[in-house]
């Protein structure tokens, strides 16, 4: 099995290495953030597999996408586990190699480009700068602050003075820029929202923290989206 991270979504942000995989297989599993204009290059007869999550909506268990990449690659079929970004930026990607693992099923990891990092850089937002910030910091705003699931220290983040990166925070950034706030965060550093980055309907909003989650909805932006928080989200070339 190849598990192949497909970068942003623009195809052409996808390696040179994860397309010749997306060419040879005899199996692709895919969801809805890779890059799909690259099924065109899917070799005749190949098998197909749509596994979508999306949120609120179509879904496919990860149980399930483990049983699938475990059946195919047991059948000695060249299997490929096409994702959005990274795979091993909350794309699951341990989780699936860990099936394939302990099935016997042979694992080779092609990375992607991570939205994390792709977004921001698509809208003009280097995340370090000499003058503004030595590091970044990316984290998931699936669960808020104070959710019995969330292992994150909003605190400490909204201490760091480093670029904060929240992907899948659209519908909880309310609640996490209410948190940095209150963390002590100052209230008018710069924020941003970056949706659909890397293909023809990418938008961005700009505003503080103080603002950013009501500029976002405002605007209409949906998930797929990064929202980023720190100096360099103000940055003018």
């Amino acid at each position: 099995m190849v598990l192949v991270g497909g970068g942003p979504g623009d195809p052409g942000l996808l390696t040179v290495a994860g397309l010749e995989a997306v060419r040879t297989a005899d199996v692709l599993v895919c969801d809805r953030l890779a890059p799909l204009a690259v099924l065109q290059q899917v070799r005749p007869g190949a098998e197909v597999i749509d596994v979508a999550k999306i949120p609120r909506g179509a879904f496919t268990s990860q149980e399930r996408i483990n049983e699938l990449l475990v059946e195919h690659g047991r059948a000695g079929r060249r299997v490929v586990r096409l994702k959005g970004g990274d795979s091993f930026v909350f794309g699951r990607g341990g989780e699936e190699w860990q099936a394939c693992a302990a099935a016997g099923v042979a694992v080779r990891v092609i990375p992607g480009v991570s939205s994390a990092i792709a977004g921001p850089a698509l809208a003009g937002i280097p995340l370090t700068h000499r003058q503004l910030t030595q590091g970044f910091t990316v984290v998931s705003g699936h669960l808020p602050p104070g959710d019995p699931g969330s292992t994150l220290d909003w605190a400490a983040l909204a201490r760091a003075n480093t670029t904060l990166v929240v992907l899948m925070g659209v519908a909880t950034l309310p609640a996490i820029t209410a948190a940095l706030i209150a963390a002590g965060m100052a209230a008018d550093t710069p924020a941003a929202t970056v949706a659909n980055a890397g293909l023809p309907s990418q938008r961005d909003v700009r505003g503080t923290v103080a603002d950013i989650a009501t500029r976002t909805a405002e605007a209409g932006l949906r998930p797929p989206a990064i929202t980023v928080v720190g100096a360099v989200a103000g940055f003018r070339p």
